[in-house]
């Protein structure tokens, strides 16, 4: 996996990192914001995209702010990293115009530790490292309450902090880093739950890594998407981009590349997306 994701790390070189990518001198020139993990995704992509004449260039973001800025201010025409819930919350604090035009797939977030082999192992009183940006926090929060360290409200709705915990069954320490850096604080806390596509980055797999991991039924809800700038909502080269990504060769590619750690979702209908 590290091989893989360095390969593609060398061969961002060859795209366009400034700039947005459709421009009216050719407008089958589409810039695609990704985290470091989609980069190898959308290399496949872009190479699929080639045999229709359609140019995918790749800008990567190494945080889950910038992205959607990025694609507001049209530095990019599309981008592809985030669950429909956090792109919910996120474009109305922001108050940004932008649209999902299609899932992508669920990446099932996980516990990780370098202390214990088992949730069931960590202690009463563990610190527990979680992302500190909402709905990330929110569904943290969520999968400690699966593992059964806390419970939450029955009407919580996946977006809040550790304020919402209304029972702290192990006296577990919550402690929030940014989503980013969960990773690098494993060894300072007694586990750390990280989202999957920054566990990839860092070397992990998901479902062989993970002490404690989502189930499917718990993962619904974080369905990952494209996004796009509203107006572009319905437009015809972005609309085969998401075509050709729910091409069956595309679902087997994901399931290979990070070694069934992600589960393909394709879904076109925007309802059905936020039906969560």
């Amino acid at each position: 996996m590290k091989k893989a994701l360095t390969t593609a790390l060398s061969a961002l070189s060859l795209t366009a990192l400034a700039a947005c990518g459709g421009g009216e001198d050719d407008e089958n020139t589409v810039t695609v914001g990704v985290n470091g993990s989609g980069i190898p995704l959308w290399e496949y992509m872009a190479e699929k995209a080639a045999e229709e004449g359609i140019t995918i260039e790749i800008q990567e973001f190494s945080d889950y702010v910038r992205p959607n800025m990025a694609l507001a201010d049209g530095e990019v025409d599309f981008n592809a990293f985030q669950t429909i819930s956090y792109f919910d919350n996120f474009i109305e604090e922001h108050n940004l115009d932008l649209e999902p035009i299609a899932g992508t797939y669920i990446a099932p977030m996980g516990l990780y530790s370098d202390k214990y082999e088992s949730h069931e192992e960590i202690p009463e009183g563990a610190t527990i490292a979680v992302p500190q940006e909402e709905t990330n926090q929110g569904r943290a929060l969520l999968l400690l309450q699966e593992a059964g360290f806390i419970e939450l409200p029955e009407d919580f709705d996946g977006i809040g902090d550790a304020s919402d915990i209304v029972e702290n069954h192990h006296d577990l320490n919550i402690e929030e880093v940014q989503a980013a850096h969960t990773p690098r604080v494993i060894p300072d806390v007694d586990a750390s739950v990280i989202n999957n596509g920054v566990a990839v980055e860092a070397g992990f797999i998901p479902v062989n890594d993970a002490i404690f991991i989502e189930d499917a039924d718990g993962a619904a809800a974080y369905v990952n998407i494209l996004a796009v700038q509203a107006e572009d909502k319905d437009n015809e080269t972005l609309q085969r981009i998401a075509e050709l990504y729910h091409e069956e060769d595309t679902q087997e590619f994901i399931i290979d590349l990070y070694e069934n750690s992600l589960l393909p979702t394709f879904i076109d209908d925007v309802d059905e997306l936020r039906d969560y």
